[in-house]
């Protein structure tokens, strides 16, 4: 039974997940929207709206405070160019918004194995 296990195994090991969930939310702060499959994106969206609010709160706390969501925020994306448009560009734009940063659009499914397709992006405010 599954009860009280949090998150999607993917079909891959603790590290590959890890890397896999790193990568997506990098990509989506980097270019604001991803092509992925819908498990994946559902796997993502958590993690990316978490991150858009520690930024969030981390610009409107003290210099101390966002020091350390700086590094908090590295240390789950490490990406330092994917940081720094969080925190400078991303951030700033949801201000005002409480949540849901992300949307999900069906594209269909996917040529080869029919998997279940999705365009994850930032919401334009």
């Amino acid at each position: 039974m599954r009860h009280g296990v949090a998150g999607k195994r993917l079909n891959r090991s603790k590290d590959q997940r890890t890397a896999l969930r790193r990568i997506l939310v990098a990509q989506l702060f980097e270019h604001e929207r991803i092509r992925t499959t819908h498990a994946k994106a559902l796997a993502v969206r958590g993690q990316a709206e978490r991150l858009i609010t520690l930024a969030k709160r981390g610009n409107q706390a003290g210099e101390g405070k966002a020091v350390h969501a700086r590094r908090l925020a590295s240390a789950r994306l490490g990406n330092p160019e994917a940081v720094k448009k969080l925190f400078d560009d991303i951030a700033a734009r949801y201000e005002d918004r409480m949540g849901g940063y992300t949307r999900i659009v069906k594209l269909g499914p996917r040529q080869g194995d029919a998997a279940e397709m999705v365009l994850l992006e930032l919401i334009e405010d």
